[in-house]
């Protein structure tokens, strides 16, 4: 049975990869690093998760983390506040150099 849905391309990881990722991205405000490690816990092969990730570019994780930010109304004021939203933006899964970089945008305003 298997067989036959992934004969008839029902079943194809990378397929699935790409609208988790996509689900993630627009319904959760996941970032690449939360994406990857969901998708590896499913056993998703390293090809179609990086197929996946490859669909948005530097540019846009780090548009996505900075409306986050905006989103969440986290304050950038001091020390603490931006400690907070880089701990916010690492728990969602981005990387630390994308966080520290929307934390400056969302500091700039």
């Amino acid at each position: 049975m298997l067989g036959r849905l992934v004969e008839a391309e029902a079943l194809d990881d990378r397929r699935f990869a790409r609208r988790f990722a996509e689900d993630k991205r627009e319904l959760r405000s996941w970032g690449p690093e939360r994406i990857a490690e969901a998708l590896r816990a499913r056993g998703v092969e390293e090809a179609a998760i990086e197929g996946a990730l490859a669909d948005e570019g530097p540019d846009e994780v780090l548009g996505r983390a900075t409306e986050l930010l905006e989103r969440s109304g986290a304050a950038v004021d001091d020390d603490a506040s931006r400690a907070r939203a880089l701990a916010l933006l690492a728990r969602r899964g981005f990387d630390l150099e994308i966080a520290y970089e929307a934390v400056r945008a969302r500091e700039r305003g």
